[in-house]
């Protein structure tokens, strides 16, 4: 409804370019987070042939992964919204911005999850190397 009016007061371009520079980047990051959530509670609905705790931890821990990564997409989201969406700039530098921010979130998510899918990573914390020399 704000949009409409916006639009037909000819004021469509302000709402695109006080939306746009931060919301794709975070509206992205929220649907994935919500596709993460409803992986995990998937493996509640349906486990397949191992016991339901089992593939919670197992997707649980993949979560976390995911969880992380998401917390830095939206700590840039909010960067963006606090340095660029209010900026002087004009309309179509900070779509601009916008834009790029989130094609190179989508080109780092199918460049390295392609990657991992063919290493057969599944995100399991517990798999994941320890990093901390010993002794």
């Amino acid at each position: 409804m704000i949009a409409g009016l916006m639009f037909a007061a000819g004021r469509g371009g302000l709402l695109l370019g006080l939306l746009i520079p931060h919301g794709l980047l975070e509206l992205t990051a929220v649907f994935l987070a919500a596709a993460t959530g409803m992986r995990l509670g998937w493996s509640v609905i349906a486990p397949g042939d191992r016991p339901r705790g089992q593939v919670l931890a197992e997707r649980g821990r993949g979560v976390v992964s995911v969880a992380v990564g998401l917390v830095g997409v939206l700590l840039v989201s909010g960067l963006i919204e606090a340095m660029v969406t209010p900026s002087p700039l004009p309309t179509f530098v900070r779509i601009a911005i916008g834009l790029l921010a989130e094609a190179a979130f989508v080109s780092y998510i199918v460049y390295f999850g392609r990657r991992a899918a063919k290493a057969g990573e599944t995100g399991d914390i517990e798999d994941a190397p320890d990093v901390v020399p010993t002794s």
